[in-house]
Protein backbone atom coordinates (compact mmCIF):
# COMPACT_ATOMS: atom_id res chain seq x y z
CA UNK A 1 0.00 0.00 0.00
CA UNK A 2 1.35 3.65 -0.76
CA UNK A 3 3.11 5.46 2.24
CA UNK A 4 0.66 7.95 2.28
CA UNK A 5 -2.71 6.38 1.95
CA UNK A 6 -1.37 3.70 4.61
CA UNK A 7 -0.42 6.98 6.93
CA UNK A 8 -4.27 8.22 6.26
CA UNK A 9 -5.91 5.01 7.26
CA UNK A 10 -3.70 4.97 10.18
CA UNK A 11 -4.80 8.54 11.23
CA UNK A 12 -8.39 7.98 10.70
CA UNK A 13 -8.40 3.96 12.10
CA UNK A 14 -6.73 5.76 15.46
CA UNK A 15 -8.00 9.17 15.54
CA UNK A 16 -4.73 10.63 15.93
CA UNK A 17 -4.15 14.09 14.55
CA UNK A 18 -3.25 13.66 10.64
CA UNK A 19 0.65 15.32 11.83
CA UNK A 20 1.29 14.02 14.98
CA UNK A 21 4.87 13.50 15.16
CA UNK A 22 5.07 12.04 12.01
CA UNK A 23 8.59 11.38 10.68
CA UNK A 24 8.57 9.83 7.32
CA UNK A 25 9.01 6.44 5.77
CA UNK A 26 11.59 3.83 7.50
CA UNK A 27 13.39 0.74 5.69
CA UNK A 28 15.66 -1.62 7.05
CA UNK A 29 19.02 -1.74 5.57
CA UNK A 30 18.03 0.41 2.33
CA UNK A 31 16.52 -2.13 0.48
CA UNK A 32 15.95 -5.76 -0.17
CA UNK A 33 15.89 -9.29 0.86
CA UNK A 34 17.78 -8.61 4.35
CA UNK A 35 14.96 -5.49 4.75
CA UNK A 36 12.46 -7.79 4.44
CA UNK A 37 13.97 -10.40 7.04
CA UNK A 38 14.14 -7.67 9.81
CA UNK A 39 10.49 -6.58 8.67
CA UNK A 40 9.17 -10.40 9.00
CA UNK A 41 11.47 -9.67 12.72
CA UNK A 42 9.49 -6.60 12.90
CA UNK A 43 5.73 -8.04 12.43
CA UNK A 44 6.38 -11.03 14.71
CA UNK A 45 7.87 -8.41 17.14
CA UNK A 46 10.67 -10.52 17.74
CA UNK A 47 13.10 -7.07 16.44
CA UNK A 48 12.26 -3.79 17.96
CA UNK A 49 15.31 -1.90 18.54
CA UNK A 50 17.91 -0.86 15.33
CA UNK A 51 21.60 0.55 15.20
CA UNK A 52 22.64 2.90 12.72
CA UNK A 53 26.21 4.82 12.76
CA UNK A 54 26.17 8.06 13.98
CA UNK A 55 28.62 9.52 11.57
CA UNK A 56 26.04 8.32 8.77
CA UNK A 57 23.35 10.74 9.95
CA UNK A 58 26.22 13.71 9.72
CA UNK A 59 27.21 12.80 6.88
CA UNK A 60 23.66 12.89 5.65
CA UNK A 61 23.07 15.83 7.24
CA UNK A 62 19.89 14.01 8.91
CA UNK A 63 18.58 14.47 12.40
CA UNK A 64 18.89 11.71 14.74
CA UNK A 65 15.05 10.27 15.51
CA UNK A 66 13.56 11.67 18.54
CA UNK A 67 11.38 9.00 21.09
CA UNK A 68 7.59 9.55 20.04
CA UNK A 69 8.57 9.98 16.48
CA UNK A 70 6.00 7.54 14.02
CA UNK A 71 7.59 6.22 10.82
CA UNK A 72 5.83 4.52 8.32
CA UNK A 73 8.18 0.98 7.45
CA UNK A 74 8.15 -0.01 4.14
CA UNK A 75 9.21 -3.56 2.44
CA UNK A 76 11.84 -3.49 -0.32
CA UNK A 77 8.86 -2.96 -2.61
CA UNK A 78 7.91 0.72 -1.25
CA UNK A 79 4.90 -0.61 0.41
CA UNK A 80 3.48 0.28 3.89
CA UNK A 81 3.24 -2.74 6.10
CA UNK A 82 3.18 -1.01 9.66
CA UNK A 83 3.53 2.16 11.94
CA UNK A 84 6.40 2.31 14.38
CA UNK A 85 6.70 4.72 17.23
CA UNK A 86 10.72 5.74 18.63
CA UNK A 87 10.48 4.88 22.35
CA UNK A 88 13.64 5.73 23.03
CA UNK A 89 17.00 6.91 21.04
CA UNK A 90 20.53 6.89 22.69
CA UNK A 91 24.04 7.45 21.11
CA UNK A 92 26.52 4.95 22.31
CA UNK A 93 29.85 3.65 21.80
CA UNK A 94 29.77 0.67 19.91
CA UNK A 95 32.29 -1.30 22.60
CA UNK A 96 29.06 -0.08 25.17
CA UNK A 97 26.62 -1.87 23.65
CA UNK A 98 24.95 -4.53 25.91
CA UNK A 99 23.51 -7.95 25.16
CA UNK A 100 20.19 -5.99 26.21
CA UNK A 101 20.36 -3.34 23.89
CA UNK A 102 21.39 -5.73 20.86
CA UNK A 103 18.76 -8.60 21.55
CA UNK A 104 16.31 -6.59 21.02
CA UNK A 105 17.62 -6.53 17.56
CA UNK A 106 16.32 -9.78 17.52
CA UNK A 107 19.26 -11.69 15.31
CA UNK A 108 21.74 -12.26 17.10
CA UNK A 109 22.00 -15.61 19.81
CA UNK A 110 24.87 -13.34 21.24
CA UNK A 111 26.78 -10.07 22.15
CA UNK A 112 29.90 -11.87 20.20
CA UNK A 113 27.87 -12.67 17.18
CA UNK A 114 26.14 -9.22 16.93
CA UNK A 115 29.43 -7.07 17.23
CA UNK A 116 30.76 -9.90 14.92
CA UNK A 117 28.14 -8.80 12.07
CA UNK A 118 27.76 -5.44 13.21
CA UNK A 119 31.40 -4.89 12.89
CA UNK A 120 31.45 -6.55 9.23
CA UNK A 121 28.58 -4.04 8.41
CA UNK A 122 29.91 -0.91 9.70
CA UNK A 123 33.60 -1.49 8.07
CA UNK A 124 31.98 -1.79 4.64
CA UNK A 125 29.17 1.26 5.58
CA UNK A 126 32.62 3.36 6.40
CA UNK A 127 34.40 2.36 3.24
CA UNK A 128 31.21 3.59 1.73
CA UNK A 129 30.09 6.47 3.10
CA UNK A 130 33.54 7.95 4.33
CA UNK A 131 34.16 6.80 7.82
CA UNK A 132 36.54 4.53 9.77
CA UNK A 133 35.38 1.75 12.09
CA UNK A 134 36.66 1.75 15.18
CA UNK A 135 35.95 -0.11 19.23
CA UNK A 136 34.57 3.33 20.23
CA UNK A 137 32.66 4.34 17.25
CA UNK A 138 29.59 5.73 17.95
CA UNK A 139 25.70 4.30 17.13
CA UNK A 140 22.35 5.58 17.18
CA UNK A 141 20.27 3.04 18.82
CA UNK A 142 16.75 3.44 18.10
CA UNK A 143 13.97 1.34 20.24
CA UNK A 144 10.44 1.31 18.79
CA UNK A 145 6.97 -0.62 18.81
CA UNK A 146 4.76 -1.03 16.33
CA UNK A 147 1.14 0.62 16.51
CA UNK A 148 -0.32 -0.05 13.71
CA UNK A 149 -0.77 -2.67 10.76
Amino acid sequence: MDVDVFWDKFVKETGRDKEDRYAGDFSFEAHGFTGDEQLALVLAGKKTAAFSSYATYGIDNEPLPVSGELYVVVDRNESARCIIEVTEVAVVPFDQVTWEMAQQEGEDENLEAWKSKQEEYLKDEGDIVGFTFTPDIRLVYMAFRVVYR
